[in-house]
Parts: C-alpha cells; structure tokens; sequence
C-alpha cells in the first residue's frame, strides 16, 4: 500500500497525521474549491483520519494517500475506486507551504503509476472547479486530457460552480514517456 516516488511517500493515514491536516485543511484559501469549509478541527481532523486510515485501496470507493516528505505530512491525494474496479477518480490537496514545489505533481503521478502498473485501471478521471486554475494546470501536466465542461453543475458554498473534466487512459500512461 505505500507508494514511493524520488521525494515522497504515499501511505495510509496516522494519528499524529490529525494535526497537520487539521492546519492545511482551515486555510481558507485550500478550503475554497473544496467540498469542507475552514477551519477544520483537531476532533475533525482526528475523525477524518481515523475514517481515512481505515480505509482499502483495493475495494471500491474512496481512499486517501496520506503525502509525506522529509517525514513530515504535507498533503493527501484521495482515489475513488469505481464498483468495477478498473475505473478511478482522483484528487488532491496540499498543505500551502509545500505548494509550487512540484510535490503535489509528483504526488499524482506516483499514484497515477501506481494505478496503471499495480492495479491495472482502464482509466482516472479528475473533475475540478473551473475557477481553480492551478489544479486544471497540474492536471493537465501530469497527462490528463480535459474531456469537458458541466456548466453550472455543482452546487457548494451557496453558489453554483462550473467544473472542468479530466481523464486519462492506461495506454496514454503506459506509454514509454509520459509526463
């Protein structure tokens, strides 16, 4: 289950994770195209972390990647297996003071390769809203094509919010280069 790339590890979440994700989960600013409002905390973070490290990355539904790097939890990357098995979403979130590095691309690919090569999916969708123009940038650095636009489609915050959609195929990935 753990997932390692050149800078980091992919593993299942810990108790002591509570505390960091409770920090990068009540900025605002991370918040915003989220499905949670700020701030988040310490109970939360600690319900959510005993929910998340429970989890199965091989059954259906989500699983969330606890993001470490130098030993130091930075961020999560969260994937909803579909009931069939060779269908996935993705998604992810990094602590801001990690941001602009190249750890949340890195963190994707990882799991990315770990999909395709360990797990054999067909194919990983990601969805975002439009307005969060950096995570439609890492996704579209990390391979994924943009398959559409669902106008007005989500309702969250109080406010309806257009989302942009993204997948990638197994034999794009498994290409010999890949991004």
């Amino acid at each position: 289950m753990l997932i390692t790339t050149e800078r980091l590890v992919l593993r299942r979440f810990r108790p002591p994770d509570a505390v960091t994700l409770a920090a990068y989960r009540s900025d605002p600013a991370v918040a915003r195209y989220q499905s949670w409002s700020a701030p988040v905390t310490i109970q939360q973070a600690r319900a959510i972390v005993a929910s998340l490290g429970a989890g199965d990355p091989s059954q259906p539904g989500w699983f969330q990647y606890a993001v470490e790097h130098d030993r130091t939890h930075i961020g999560d990357v969260g994937v909803d297996l579909h009931d069939n098995l060779r269908q996935a979403e993705i998604g992810f979130t990094l602590d801001p003071a990690y941001q602009g590095k190249g750890f949340a691309g890195e963190a994707v690919r990882g799991v990315l390769d770990h999909l395709f090569q360990v797990q054999g999916l067909h194919k990983v969708s990601a969805e975002c809203d439009a307005r969060n123009t950096a995570s439609a940038r890492l996704l579209e650095r990390t391979g994924f094509t943009r398959e559409g636009l669902r106008r007005e489609q989500t309702w969250i915050k109080g406010e309806w919010t257009d989302d942009l959609l993204y997948g990638v195929l197994a034999q794009e990935w498994l290409l010999p280069y890949h991004p």
